[in-house]
């Protein structure tokens, strides 16, 4: 993992490893605390606690070192050059003195964990260490979905599959308010032409079309942004479900089916990412096209910007994506029609 434990009981990374999140300290006092390296670079650490642990993050794996218990120690931070480059250190020294009698033995000692994030080790080895395993601000939603998809996973035997099952459960929970959107959308697009002789009408006067358009909203009693509000509410399960994917080193490693042989790496054909952008794009000629001409254009463009981002995306990730599309289009296609 290019992660080394250096001589005077500190962990030394190099700068240049890719997937390196960066330093980390737990103390009982402050809790989870990230050191970056330019906090590293900016001030040397040196926090006194007893009990805690310090350790080095990087994308899946972590390494840590936990003083014994009942014994003070200090948490620090150094630079060191090295052959041209930097080494980031972050460790821990005893501050109390040890005293050995003559003829008697005395010892000093730690416990350390290097390996990957997988939660329940995290949980046995120190308090707070499953902290690692960072989902940001929104991580009490994300660790319930992981637990949902662990469970799906128990039952399954397989990520893919937990990942597409999970995806359609989370559906279902959000039916109700993706109805109420997709309703919202359907007469959206069945005044469509009345907005359009309206802007004909009164387009050099803003003030005069949007009074005249708020009056066939209410007429039609419509609310115009009865069609995001459903869906602002989803975006952050959404998100939260993006961030344990993409941090859940379950995933490394884990074939799905046919080609698919880890749901970290990017598809190595890039057809998924391809559909994803497909069903973006049908997704598109089911809402209802906007007036103004820019912010059609731009809408029209989001499939071709977002399906060159996810070609490089974990195929986890975009699973995600092309399974939830792939469910909108046939909730939206459905409402559509019955309505």
């Amino acid at each position: 993992q290019r992660t080394k434990l250096d001589g005077d009981g500190s962990f030394g990374l190099l700068r240049a490893a890719p997937s390196y999140k960066g330093a980390a300290i737990y103390t009982p006092e402050e809790k989870y605390e990230k050191i970056s390296f330019d906090d590293i670079e900016e001030s040397a650490l040196a926090r006194q606690s007893s009990g805690g642990w310090v350790g080095m993050l990087q994308h899946y794996f972590v390494g840590a070192m936990t003083p014994r218990e009942g014994t003070r120690n200090e948490f620090y931070s150094a630079v060191n050059n090295i052959g041209g480059g930097l080494r980031y250190n972050i460790g821990m020294k005893s501050v109390d003195p040890v005293t050995v009698a003559p003829g008697a033995t005395g010892s000093l000692g730690a416990s350390l964990f290097v390996g990957p994030k997988e939660r329940q080790y995290l949980t046995e080895f120190a308090e707070g260490l499953d902290l690692a395993v960072d989902y940001g601000i929104l991580t009490p939603i994300s660790e319930p979905l992981f637990w949902v998809l662990n469970k799906i996973h128990s039952v399954v035997g397989n990520w893919g599959w937990a990942i597409v099952l999970l995806t359609v459960l989370i559906k279902l929970v959000f039916f109700p308010l993706s109805a109420a959107s997709y309703k919202s959308m359907a007469r959206m697009k069945r005044l469509q032409p009345r907005l359009q002789t309206l802007k004909e009408r009164y387009g050099d006067d803003r003030a005069k079309l949007n009074q005249e358009m708020m009056s066939m909203y209410k007429e039609e009693k419509i609310n115009p942004l009865g069609g995001c509000l459903p869906i602002l509410v989803q975006i952050p399960v959404f998100i939260a479900l993006y961030w344990v994917l993409l941090e859940s080193v379950e995933l490394r490693q884990a074939p799905w089916w046919l080609w698919i042989k880890d749901l970290s790496i990017k598809d190595p054909f890039y057809v998924r990412p391809l559909l994803m952008g497909a069903s973006m794009l049908a997704q598109q000629f089911l809402n209802p096209a906007p007036l103004d001409p820019i912010q059609k254009n731009i809408m029209m463009a989001l499939p071709v910007v977002f399906t060159f981002l996810f070609l490089f995306f974990p195929a986890g990730l975009v699973l995600y994506w092309l399974v939830n599309n792939c469910l909108s289009i046939g909730q939206q296609y459905y409402l559509t029609r019955k309505l």
